[in-house]
């Protein structure tokens, strides 16, 4: 299970407004991409796993948002 970055309660509602509703910590807690909803278990770096627990996108969208 990921961790996801620490963040107050206003911008936690604000992602999760931006997200249709969907909860940020509840997919990365579960191990799932916010984004396709396919299982974000295997990143090319710690860097994207770091930014995986930022946004909640795992590394094929990660990899189509910055290419």
């Amino acid at each position: 299970m990921a961790l996801p970055s620490v963040k107050s309660n206003p911008i936690e509602d604000f992602i999760t407004n931006l997200n249709n509703g969907k909860n940020r910590k509840k997919f990365i807690q579960k191990d799932i991409c916010i984004d396709c909803k396919n299982p974000a278990t295997l990143f090319d770096d710690a860097l994207s796993l770091k930014e995986y627990s930022i946004s909640g996108l795992c590394q094929t969208c990660q990899n189509e948002i910055w290419g």
